[in-house]
Order: structure tokens, then sequence, then C-alpha cells
């Protein structure tokens, strides 16, 4: 059977860049006979707010969205990623770290990869320290190098080398969040996900993520889909951005508060 799953942060408030992504998820799970998790990506505990959490609830609603089926957030799974992470530690593959992401950023600032949009390479400064997984340190898995094949049902082949790409992946942070990457790749193969739909602004992500669940575990990686962003258009000499909460961007309670209809919310979308 095919799950895929609707996974927002609850960092504010939807806008239609979240509704382009359910439409695509739910029009795909719909079609195939399949199921939609809904999963709270709270795993930044900084950021992310209980307000946000239940307009998310209330917008899918109101949208007409409804999960077969809410897994549990992502705060509350530190267990499960322990519990995974366990045998990755036995065998030496994980490490803490010290460097800060602007060292990082300075250090490969002249090497940022040609394919990642101003993401640096983690180069390893730390790996051989000997630095233990205490609090107030960065944690990071080892990435041997390798390329890792697979098929984006829209892109189509698509072949990413994690160590050559981003460097030893981090999972999780000084401040004690799970990153995107290790919650992520773990909640989708330990909540049983074989398709997942998400922008393309994430495909960079799949191959690490794919690495990671095999680490952990996985036999076989989920199939990925990244769908087109919903794009400002191009401002002069400046090329077009895609909508994001940071950016106030169109809301889905703002569109709803000038008397706009679901239909007409999803077709903006």
């Amino acid at each position: 059977m095919v799950i895929t799953r609707f996974a927002p942060s609850p960092t504010g408030f939807l806008h239609l860049g979240h509704v382009r992504n359910a439409r695509e998820v739910w029009t795909f799970a719909r079609a195939h006979g399949g199921q939609v998790l809904l999963r709270i990506e709270d795993h930044d505990r900084q950021r992310c707010k209980p307000e946000y959490v239940a307009a998310i609830r209330e917008d899918l609603a109101w949208l007409g969205f409804v999960a077969d089926r809410e897994v549990p957030p992502q705060s509350e799974r530190d267990a499960a990623y322990r519990d995974a992470l366990a045998p990755l530690v036995a065998q030496g593959l994980v490490f803490g770290c010290v460097c800060t992401r602007d060292a990082v950023r300075r250090h490969d600032a002249s090497a940022i990869h040609p394919s990642v949009m101003h993401e640096p390479r983690y180069p390893g400064t730390c790996r051989d320290l000997g630095i233990g997984l205490d609090d107030g340190v960065n944690w990071r898995i080892r990435m041997a190098p390798g390329t890792e094949h697979f098929h984006d049902l829209r892109l189509g082949p698509q072949s990413q080398d994690p160590a050559e790409q981003c460097g030893d992946v981090m999972i999780r942070d000084r401040l004690g969040n799970w990153t995107y990457q290790w919650a992520a790749a773990i909640d989708d193969y330990l909540q049983g996900v074989t398709h997942v739909i998400r922008g393309e602004d994430l495909v960079e992500s799949t191959g690490r993520q794919i690495r990671l669940a095999r680490l952990a575990g996985r036999a076989a990686p989920a199939t990925f889909l990244h769908h087109a962003l919903i794009m400002h258009p191009p401002d002069g000499n400046t090329p077009g951005r895609k909508l994001s909460k940071s950016n106030d961007d169109t809301g889905i309670r703002e569109l709803r508060a000038r008397g706009l209809s679901r239909s007409q919310v999803i077709a903006l979308s």
C-alpha cells in the first residue's frame, strides 16, 4: 500500500506553499488508494509553538485535507531516534562536533557544491578528535564516499554523494534538537512511509536521507517525488524566490480573512 505523509513544521502559519504540497500529497495518495499520515515536525523546540500546531490542524480541516492517521510529533520521539542511533554509535560512526554553522560556512566559502545553493560542506574538523556525545555539542554521522542513486517520479534519475555534497551529516545540534535530516529519515522508515512527496527545494536532502535510513536498517528506500514550488515572480535582476513563512508570505488565514473560499485557495496553489 502507498503510505505518504504531510509533515509541516509549526514555526509559523500555513501558506500557499503548504497548500501546494498538501494538494500533491493527497492527490497522489487518493489516486493510488493510499494513506496520508499527518506528522508535526516540531524537532526545533526553540522555534516551534503550540499555537502554530493548533492553527495547522484548523487550516487543514478548513481546506478539507483529512489525514488517515496522525502520528506522534517529533518532539515526542526522542527515544525512537536514540534507539535508531545506538547501533551506529556502537560501530563508531557517530562523533561529537563543536563547530558552529558559521565556522563550517567560512571554511567552505569558496567550495560550495555547485548544485546546492548556499550549502557548505562540513570539512571533518572534529571527526577524529574523540569528542564525546555530550550535551552542548553537535552530533554527526560519518559519511563514507559513495553515490546514492534514486529515481525521482518527476525529475527522473538522480545521483548524489553525501560525503562530497555535505560531508558528515549533523543529526543532533548543541541545543539537543534532532535535525530535520535524521528525524525525517528515521520517521519515514519507522512509520512505513513508502512515498515521500515534497517540494523540489528538498531534492538535495534525498541522498543523505536514503543513506541515513539504510544505516539505521531500512532495507529499501522510499520512493521520492519532488514537485514544483510556487515562486514569487522575478523582480528586475532578482530571480523569483519560493514562498516562506519567515517572509510573511500569503498565509491561509489572510486569504480566509479576505473572503476566499476553500476551492479558491486551493486553486491558487
